[in-house]
């Protein structure tokens, strides 16, 4: 299985990311919430909020403000929203597939910033199914390559995720990543931690089943303010797209 890597833009996002932290806070709060009020408050028995909380932590996310999310998605806090999920699709230029995921308790206000941020931004919506066809729902375990101080290898993690399932490991560069069934995705996430190493995250994600290549800083500089825009997006959770950019058009754009 060939897919686009979501760590493959990182290089260009990461000043993206680091101005919109108090977003980025928000969301992963927001994951928490709804993690402890779906599969219960207690992360020993729930991976999908033992997961989050790991996600939130190892982005700085303050103690309190996790320990106060799981509370309201418990039900022992009040405070907490009715999120539903909702799946947008669209395209930017070059062909390049996105798929667009909120959670929301408003899905109106999704609906209308989410056309807004496509269209102002040089993209169009797509007709539904028609992009997310072009996804699968992929565990997806991002191994630090330097975990520990030590250089870790593809081998090295394919060796320790063998027998939990894992699909396929690929070198990143920054990281190593591992897909699953998101069934395995526990078990793939504890045979890394098992093998003592660290990981950016661990979580069911939509992975491209082929890439779109970019032949050009323009092309690339259309595609990222469509995603930019969208990621700015309160209700916007994650955004998935299927872009080859080459490394040396990422290094234009950063100049």
């Amino acid at each position: 299985m060939s897919g686009h890597s979501k760590w493959a833009t990182t290089k260009h996002k990461k000043a993206v990311i680091d101005a919109k932290r108090g977003k980025l806070f928000a969301k992963l709060i927001k994951n928490i919430e709804v993690a402890a009020r779906t599969g219960g408050a207690d992360p020993a028995g729930n991976p999908t909020l033992y997961d989050a909380i790991q996600k939130a932590r190892k982005t700085s996310v303050p103690v309190d403000n996790i320990d106060r999310a799981v509370k309201r998605g418990g039900g022992t806090e009040a405070g907490g929203a009715d999120y539903i999920t909702i799946m947008y699709e669209a395209y930017a230029a070059g062909g390049v597939a996105i798929l667009i995921e909120c959670l929301t308790d408003n899905r109106n206000r999704s609906a209308s910033d989410v056309r807004v941020a496509v269209t102002r931004n040089g993209g169009r919506m797509a007709d539904v199914g028609s992009v997310q066809r072009l996804f699968s729902r992929k565990g997806v375990v991002a191994v630090d390559a330097k975990s520990g101080g030590k250089s870790v290898t593809e081998l090295d993690v394919m060796e320790a995720t063998l027998d939990a399932n894992a699909e396929e490991v690929r070198d990143d560069g920054d990281v190593i990543t591992v897909l699953c069934d998101p069934s395995d995705l526990v078990a793939v996430r504890k045979a890394v931690q098992e093998a003592g190493f660290d990981y950016e995250l661990a979580e069911v994600n939509f992975v491209p089943s082929f890439t779109e290549p970019v032949a050009d800083a323009e092309t690339a500089g259309k595609i990222f303010k469509v995603l930019d825009a969208l990621e700015d997006l309160d209700d916007v959770q994650n955004v998935f797209s299927n872009e080859d950019v080459p490394e040396e058009i990422l290094e234009q754009l950063e100049d």
